[in-house]
């Protein structure tokens, strides 16, 4: 299976998390944190299982177990922000706003002297436009809602420099190796963010351990997992658009989950998001052409 295709499945299965936080009566950064920790023994078993994958663990220069560090610190931190921000403001505001994180990726990727081709801010704009029609945002200025709007506004930063971060390391270290390394620092963090707000950690009903597997199994294990396997050959920037679609997936997963309406935007709103999607895509192929021929010599 290519990259695109495995993206693809990435994005459906993140777009699984908001509908089975919902289902989930449990806190909802003990929720983050159970999802990253209980993905630990699957990721460490296949780890142990395959004598590369052992020998590319103990491998890692020790810059690489620092970034991965920084990476792990950089997801937890994007739960952290984002969703407290939920109840602060609204979900539409906060939606929309930690969905600016391909901008911030961008803006990264152009600060560390990568180029940024006019074709990508193309795609980047009609994506979050995409967003903001199918959110129908309407910003307060409120003092509590301003709070929530920075949280929120933080959390797309923070999840640009995670898949930033994790695509520099992918192109030396395995996925597994980072995974692991990445999902265990997220897990201690949280951990200690949940203790610090005394955050019930357990005595959950079987309905919201369910939920909780179903976030291990999707979410986590191929949802973020499989974007940490495609940012070996996608850029950080056209992956944050396509994630995109979560907004999408997850509002399509709520109607066949709890019967709610979709808005009356939502397909016009997929359109836009579609075609951002594939004009950054378009853009990320162009640029790796330039890399690989830069002459236009290839016939």
């Amino acid at each position: 299976m290519g990259d695109y295709a495995l993206l693809a499945v990435a994005v459906v299965a993140v777009s699984t998390s908001a509908p089975l936080v919902r289902a989930a009566d449990a806190p909802t950064l003990a929720i983050a944190f159970w999802r990253n920790a209980l993905s630990l023994p699957v990721l460490a078993l296949w780890l142990l299982a395959r004598r590369d994958e052992r020998a590319g663990w103990r491998a890692r220069s020790a810059r690489d177990r620092r970034l991965s560090r920084l990476s792990g610190v950089c997801l937890a931190a994007h739960f952290a922000t984002w969703i407290p921000s939920l109840s602060f403001t609204t979900v539409a505001s906060s939606v929309a706003l930690v969905a600016t994180q391909p901008v911030w990726a961008a803006l990264i990727a152009r600060q560390r002297g990568e180029p940024i081709h006019r074709q990508t801010w193309v795609g980047i704009g009609l994506a979050l436009a995409g967003t903001l029609l199918l959110t129908g945002v309407d910003l307060s200025i409120s003092g509590r809602a301003l709070v929530g709007d920075g949280l929120a506004l933080l959390g797309g930063m923070l999840a640009a420099a995670y898949v930033t971060v994790g695509g520099e390391l992918r192109q030396r270290v395995s996925t597994v190796s980072y995974a692991l390394a990445c999902y265990a620092t997220a897990s201690a963090v949280l951990l200690a963010v949940c203790l610090v707000s005394t955050q019930e950690l357990r005595g959950y009903e079987e309905g919201t351990w369910l939920a909780i597997a179903g976030m291990v199994i999707g979410a986590q294990l191929l949802g973020h997992t499989l974007v940490n396997v495609v940012l070996r050959s996608i850029s950080p920037t056209a992956v944050s658009v396509a994630i995109l679609f979560e907004i999408l997936g997850a509002t399509l997963i709520a109607q066949l989950a709890f019967d709610e309406t979709p808005p009356v935007a939502a397909w016009p709103a997929a359109v836009l998001i579609g075609l951002g999607v594939v004009v950054v895509l378009r853009s990320d192929q162009d640029a790796d052409a330039d890399l690989v021929d830069p002459g236009g010599l290839l016939t």
